[in-house]
C-alpha cells in the first residue's frame, strides 16, 4: 500500500513542484491550501496576498493536472490568534515579530499535522528549501543544497515527531531546477514570482496595518539618545525597528539609527551605527532539534533570516532560556526576532530574542 501525503499548496511554484515530485515517487497525495484570512478581515482590497482567490485557483489547477484531490482548510481563527494578534502584540511591546515562523509553528506544523492525523495520512509535504536526515531513529534538520534559498531558519521549531512525518522534497534542488521542472510539466505558475512580503501586509506598511486592524492609534513621543537627551519627536512607537535609519523624519546632522524602544515612556532611543553592535543575547521559548546541551557549546548563530551565521558560545540557563555570546559583536540584535543555531549544515535549535 502506498504512503499517503498531504501537500501544503500555496499556489506558488515550489509547493506545486513538491506535489509533482511526491506523485513521481508513488505517494497517494492530496493537495491542501490553508485559508488563513479573508481580505476584508485585514482591510485589504487586493489579490496580492497568499490567500487570494488566484492563488487558490493556481493550486487547484496544479492539483487537477496531477490528478490529486484538492481541499481548502479553514484555519482563520487559529491564524488570527497565533499570528496576527501575536504580530501586533510584539510590536506594541517594543519588539519586531517574525510572523512566518509563528505561521509555520502553529499552522503548517500544528494544525496541518492535526488534520493529517484526523485523515489517517502518513506525511505532510511542503515546498520549503531545507532537508531532513534520519540517523539511528533521530531526525536532523539541515540547510538546503541551494544556500541562497535555504529556509531552515524559519523551521527551527520543528519537533522530532513532526520531523518524522514531514517530507521536504525541494531541499536537494537548486531553485532554477524547480522552475525548469514546473515549466516542463506545463504548470501555469512556473515563472510566478516568489512572495517577498508578509502575506497579510503585502504593501509592507506594518504600522498602517496595525492601526487599521486594531482600531488603535499610537501617540507621538520623543526620540532620545542613550543619555536621555531629547533629539526630536517620533510618530508612534510601532513605526520603528532596531537598526532602522530611513523614515525617521528628523535630520540629525549625522546618520542615526534606532537602538531601542521603551513602551512605558513612549521613547525611541537613537544611536550611531557603531553603538548598534552587541555581543550577547538571551532567547526564550527555545526548541532544541535533538538534545539540549548540558554544558557550554561552540556553534554558529544567525539572528535574522538573510544573514550569514556567526561563531558563538551558547549556554543553557537554569530557567531554560539560552544565552548566546558572539565572538564578534553583531549589528542590531532585535527583540522578537529569532536566533537559530547551526553546526555546519545542521540546525541545532532556535528561540525568540528577548
Amino acid at each position: 500500500m502506498s504512503k499517503k501525503a498531504i501537500i501544503a499548496m500555496s499556489g506558488g511554484v515550489d509547493s506545486s513542484v513538491a506535489a509533482f515530485l511526491m506523485k513521481e515517487k508513488g505517494f497517494d497525495c492530496i493537495g491542501a491550501t490553508m485559508k488563513l484570512y479573508d481580505n476584508e478581515d485585514i482591510n485589504i482590497d487586493t489579490e496580492k496576498t497568499c490567500c487570494s482567490l488566484s492563488d487558490i485557483e493556481d493550486a487547484r489547477y496544479v492539483a487537477v493536472k496531477l490528478s490529486m484531490p484538492y481541499y481548502v482548510f479553514n484555519f482563520k481563527d487559529k491564524f488570527k490568534e497565533k499570528v496576527i494578534d501575536k504580530f501586533i502584540e510584539t510590536y506594541e511591546n517594543g519588539g519586531t515579530p517574525n510572523p512566518c515562523i509563528e505561521c509555520n509553528r502553529h499552522l503548517k506544523f500544528a494544525k496541518l499535522f492535526e488534520r493529517m492525523n484526523e485523515l489517517n495520512f502518513d506525511y505532510i509535504v511542503t515546498g520549503h528549501y531545507a532537508r531532513i536526515e534520519e540517523k539511528d531513529g533521530k531526525y536532523f534538520l539541515k540547510k538546503a543544497v541551494d544556500h541562497s534559498k535555504d529556509q531552515s531558519y524559519v523551521l527551527y521549531s520543528l519537533t522530532q515527531e513532526q520531523l518524522s512525518h514531514l517530507i521536504l522534497p525541494l531541499g536537494e534542488y537548486q531553485k532554477c531546477e524547480i522552475r525548469d521542472i514546473a515549466e516542463a510539466q506545463g504548470f501555469i505558475n512556473a515563472r510566478k514570482k516568489d512572495s517577498q512580503d508578509i502575506c497579510f501586509v503585502p504593501d509592507g506598511d506594518y504600522a498602517k496595518f496595525i492601526e487599521s486592524y486594531s482600531g488603535k492609534s499610537y501617540p507621538k513621543g520623543n526620540f532620545i539618545d542613550k543619555k536621555g537627551n531629547v533629539l526630536g519627536q517620533h510618530n508612534g512607537i510601532i513605526r520603528y525597528t532596531n537598526g532602522q535609519r530611513k523614515g525617521l523624519g528628523v535630520a540629525f546632522g549625522k546618520p542615526m539609527y534606532v537602538a531601542d524602544k521603551n513602551i512605558k515612556d513612549n521613547t525611541v532611543t537613537l544611536c550611531t551605527n557603531d553603538e548598534l553592535f552587541s555581543s550577547e543575547l538571551i532567547a526564550e521559548d527555545f526548541n532544541w532539534i535533538i538534545d539540549e546541551p548540558k554544558n557550554e557549546i561552540k556553534c554558529y548563530a544567525r539572528v535574522r533570516y538573510n544573514m550569514k551565521e556567526q561563531p558563538a558560545k551558547v549556554t543553557v540557563l537554569d530557567d531554560g532560556r539560552v544565552k548566546v555570546t558572539f565572538v564578534e559583536p553583531q549589528r542590531a540584535i532585535t527583540r522578537g526576532q529569532a536566533v537559530v543555531l547551526y553546526n555546519d549544515d545542521y540546525v541545532l535549535g532556535g528561540g525568540t530574542i528577548i
